[in-house]
């Protein structure tokens, strides 16, 4: 059974959130964290974060997250580079072997963007030079882990709804002096502050978790920008945890999106 994707946005966003979790179980940068300021509130250094990666231009980045279902746990893992200005990214996406056999699967090819959510090697049908678009906002979790990496931007835009956070200390994370920060962000306060172009994917991620306080653990550099964020969800079907590390800032980041012609416009298989 399938479904029109151009008629139905909503239903190939659903599709496409269950179909991957279901495929998916079947640089040294410097800096010195002891020159920043010691004064201010943890919360509104936490809250900024999202503005000091705008600032900072662009990254590459590593992504996993961890889905815990029952007795399955998997690991979807995923790197690639983002532009922060432009709110725009492209990531690499490799699900794990399936548990039965030793089949690995194609990495899937993601353009993430401030609406929307671009996948190539898709399966289900799709076929391999075409892309399937997804509007982030059709989706209940506003694509904070639907297509198996999470957003950079809106990672850090979460953040933006902090309500409760502690300082922990000093560690490193990929060579840089980072401060560790840990606290719970609430996604509605988040998704009213959050920039306009992650403020509609937030707000439906506001509406579809199941708990709305996200414990997080953050790890900023001397100039406030996120090194290493770890959040948790909590899902109908599995708590997954979402880990996000950036480095390399300034590396060039051109994301282009499809043309039209390239975009899949016929019927998405159902796993």
């Amino acid at each position: 059974m399938g479904q029109q994707h151009r008629r139905t946005g909503g239903a190939v966003a659903a599709v496409a959130a269950v179909g991957l979790m279901a495929v998916a179980t079947g640089c040294s940068d410097r800096g010195t964290a002891a020159e920043a300021p010691r004064a201010g509130d943890p919360g509104d250094v936490v809250r900024r974060a999202a503005d000091s990666l705008v600032r900072a231009g662009s990254s590459k980045a590593s992504t996993s997250l961890e889905m815990a279902s029952g007795g399955t746990r998997v690991t979807i893992r995923g790197k690639g580079v983002y532009d922060f200005k432009g709110q725009r990214g492209r990531f690499q996406v490799v699900l794990p072997k399936d548990p039965a056999g030793d089949d690995e699967h194609r990495p899937i090819t993601e353009l993430l963007t401030a609406g929307a959510l671009y996948m190539k090697n898709r399966g289900a049908g799709v076929p391999a030079d075409k892309w399937v678009r997804i509007e982030t906002r059709s989706l209940s979790d506003g694509n904070l882990v639907t297509g198996g990496a999470t957003d950079p931007l809106a990672a850090a835009e979460l953040l933006r709804g902090t309500r409760h956070v502690a300082y922990v200390g000093e560690e490193r994370v990929g060579g840089a002096e980072v401060r560790h920060y840990r606290g719970v962000a609430d996604i509605g306060g988040a998704a009213k502050a959050a920039s306009a172009g992650q403020r509609g994917a937030l707000a439906a991620a506001a509406k579809g978790f199941s708990r709305q306080g996200v414990p997080f653990d953050v790890y900023l550099d001397d100039r406030g920008r996120v090194r290493k964020l770890r959040q948790q969800f909590r899902m109908a079907e599995a708590n997954v945890a979402s880990t996000t590390l950036l480095y390399d800032f300034g590396a060039p980041a051109g994301v282009r999106l499809p043309a039209d012609e390239d975009i899949f416009a016929g019927k998405i298989a159902e796993r």
